[in-house]
């Protein structure tokens, strides 16, 4: 593995590590207190679908949290997916955070924070799907009827 798809796919795997561990603190701590908390009062979700945060919890715990640990350990054993992966989670992250500011408001840097992480996620994801897409060319050569790689 070439250098940049290196520093690449342990930069996103570093990345999504840290996302994943802490949404899944975040996630562990909405689902233990479904009724909110002293800093995350339950009146935030009075204009929101939910009665309670045991649904975004959930979301937020497996789907970010474990996802995004998943997927940090497929970007550090470089496989040919782990682009693919990150991309859907990182756009996965912007529209959960969106969907987060909409109903309960823009509460604190967090919010705006994992927006981006979200965005750059997104943005390596892709870059790595590319690089794997654009495998370098094999060469082959025609010696006498043999055929050589």
């Amino acid at each position: 593995m070439n250098k940049k798809k290196r520093l690449l796919t342990y930069s996103l795997g570093a990345l999504q590590a840290f996302i994943g561990i802490t949404a899944i603190a975040g996630g562990f701590r909405l689902v233990s207190n479904p009724k909110g908390t002293l800093d995350i009062p339950i009146e935030w979700l009075n204009s929101s679908p939910f009665a309670n945060y045991l649904i975004p919890g959930l979301v937020l715990l497996i789907v970010i949290g474990f996802g995004n640990v998943l997927a940090g350990i497929i970007s550090f054993l470089s496989k040919s997916y782990a682009g693919s992966i990150a991309a859907i989670l990182g756009a996965f992250l912007i529209l959960f955070m969106t969907i987060e500011v909409w109903f309960v408001g823009l509460r604190n840097f967090l919010q705006p924070l994992y927006f981006i992480l979200g965005a750059i996620v997104l943005i390596l994801g892709l870059k790595l799907f590319k690089l794997f897409l654009t495998a370098p060319p094999i060469n082959v050569e025609l010696k006498s009827d043999k055929l050589s790689v």
